[in-house]
């Protein structure tokens, strides 16, 4: 497993995970302060998670952190920072995961592409977002 940050000047704007194995523990991909927790939690045959809910902790989160699986296909991201000038283009291929915590992003389809989009709700349309 690879994980690339994605950043400028000392902040991290998207990390790039090119995952072909599964890893042999669990293993976050994201630091403990990062707004959108992500991670590969590894279960041996028999484990159990014990039965629990989530306390209903008050949280303030400012923007939409993103995560997005390449479920199939290919394609290329653009991670843009604050003041939308680009800071690098990755391609992405089947099983890559991308976690977008800040700036801007873009992508281009290289091929037929199945993404698996996973995003802080409630969703409020394309008026939560500025296109440039």
């Amino acid at each position: 497993m690879q994980i690339d940050p994605i950043g400028r000047d000392g902040r991290v704007f998207s990390y790039v995970v090119h995952t072909n194995d599964a890893p042999q523990r669990t293993t976050f991909l994201t630091p403990d302060d990062a707004l959108q927790q992500v991670g590969f939690v590894v279960h041996e045959a028999g484990a159990e998670v014990r039965r629990h809910y989530h306390l209903p902790l008050e949280r303030k989160i400012t923007g939409t952190p993103e995560v997005l699986v390449v479920r199939s296909g290919r394609c290329e991201m653009d991670v843009y920072d604050d003041e939308q000038q680009l800071v690098d283009t990755r391609e992405l291929s089947a099983g890559d995961v991308m976690i977008m915590v800040g700036g801007g992003h873009g992508f281009r389809m290289l091929e037929d592409t199945v993404l698996i989009e996973v995003k802080q709700g409630p969703y409020y349309g394309t008026d939560e977002k500025k296109y440039f």
